[in-house]
């Protein structure tokens, strides 16, 4: 057996500017520590891609449930060339992980159908406490999916811009 993976996002075939982008984050406060290690690792992403601090603007809801909406909205304003949606759920011993996690997936999808600007799925849905925290890269063994997330959001903006010209 060995240790290779074949997980994770591939390389971009093109290297991408920030620096004429605006985008937004919207992340949920559930689950803080793991909230703010994402949240750190995605403007850390951003600003290594060249957006400029300015043009991060960052809101917060209280749950992931409530991501949709907000992030709808900012979308909509078409103020953003991309808005980052950023939670965690962890199941628990009820059905109401499956519900929440099916329900932010699909308002977050439509989003970026319906406004044309696109949106990255930042939701974490882990089984484990423990698995939230390596994908917050907040173990020896973790990544910071965050990073992942800003480098998404510069990408598909720069295709929308690409594309809608």
């Amino acid at each position: 057996m060995t240790d290779c993976t074949i997980k994770g996002v591939g390389a971009s075939d093109a290297v991408y500017d920030g620096s004429n982008f605006k985008i937004a984050i919207v992340h949920a406060r559930w689950n803080e520590k793991v909230i703010k290690a994402l949240l750190d690792g995605t403007v850390s992403s951003l600003v290594g891609f060249k957006v400029k601090r300015e043009n991060i603007f960052i809101e917060s809801v209280p749950g992931s449930y409530e991501l949709p909406y907000i992030t709808h909205l900012m979308a909509d304003s078409h103020k953003y060339d991309a808005v980052i949606s950023i939670g965690v759920l962890i199941k628990g011993s009820t059905m109401h992980f499956e519900y929440i996690a099916d329900a932010v997936s699909q308002g977050l999808m439509q989003s970026q159908i319906a406004t044309k600007t696109p949106v990255i799925f930042g939701v974490l849905t882990c089984l484990t406490e423990e698995q939230a925290m390596q994908r917050a890269g907040l173990t020896s063994d973790g990544h910071n999916h965050g990073e992942d997330w800003g480098a998404a959001a510069v990408e598909m903006a720069a295709k929308r811009h690409l594309y809608l010209q």
